[in-house]
């Protein structure tokens, strides 16, 4: 079992940038794992961002497709989301997942606010 912990999350002004990071606690590698990012707005149902399966192809949501990139360093074992051009709707808390065979696990998430 993972124990995911999301980082790089912070208040900004709109049109910044900002990239969270996604790691196992205990080192594990996340190579061999399918990847996502979720975000839960205030009061909103988490929804997907983007994902990333281990063949290394990335889909993301309308909203992320032009400003965010999803990628792995796997030297590091993290897995990044860079996100740009913040807007205020992007104000969130945003979750890692990992699955793997029939095994999901998922981080505490990081707050992300963007506020001019």
């Amino acid at each position: 079992q993972l124990h995911l912990v999301e980082s790089g999350g912070g208040l900004l002004q709109p049109g910044g940038p900002l990239r969270l990071s996604c790691a196992d606690s205990k080192a594990t590698s996340l190579s061999f794992y399918t990847v996502k990012w979720y975000r839960q707005p205030p009061g909103e149902q988490r929804e997907l961002v983007a994902g990333s399966g281990i063949g290394g192809s990335t889909d993301y949501a309308h909203f992320a497709r032009d400003r965010f990139t999803m990628s792995r360093d796997p030297a590091k074992k993290t897995v990044y989301l860079q996100m740009d051009n913040l807007k205020p709707e992007d104000t969130a808390t945003y979750y890692c997942e990992a699955v793997l065979g029939g095994f999901t696990d998922w981080g505490e998430g990081t707050q992300v606010t963007v506020s001019p």
